[in-house]
């Protein structure tokens, strides 16, 4: 078992100082993080809670799990690891290479395209090239 706990369901305004706090009276608290969102700085509502020993641990589950706080009830639970996700990178880097490609190739053709020719529509242009090429 582990001394590291998931604490779920807490209320929005619960921050390091109050999980710290919560978890103080079930043993030490070697560390306590509530989880933000960088964009706008408002907790998700979850965090991590590592204890001192795995029996403090143990105690905070039994003592913690299911009490009421600011209306929510409390989640706590031996955290896992977190799990591994692709790099988010590569999706990105594919889709702009094929639109760069798209726009390479089609260059010409949408030079000398008149407006009817093309239609903008969910942030793509696409140009009819039937009457670009007379087909």
């Amino acid at each position: 078992m582990s001394n590291k706990l998931y604490v779920g369901n807490l209320p929005y305004s619960f921050r390091d100082g109050d999980l710290e706090q919560t978890f103080g009276q079930y043993g030490n608290v070697l560390s306590a993080k509530v989880m933000m969102e960088r964009d706008t700085g408002r907790s998700k509502g979850f965090g991590f809670v590592e204890m001192g020993t795995e029996n403090e641990a143990q105690a905070a589950i039994q003592g913690a799990h299911g009490q009421n706080f600011g209306g929510r009830d409390l989640v706590v639970n031996i955290a896992r690891p977190m799990e591994a996700r692709p790099p988010a990178a590569a999706a990105s880097v594919a889709v702009v290479v094929t639109v760069a490609v798209t726009a390479v190739a089609t260059a010409a053709a949408v030079t000398t395209a008149t407006a009817t020719d093309c239609r903008h529509a969910g942030g793509l242009t696409t140009v009819n090239t039937s009457t670009l090429f007379g087909i």
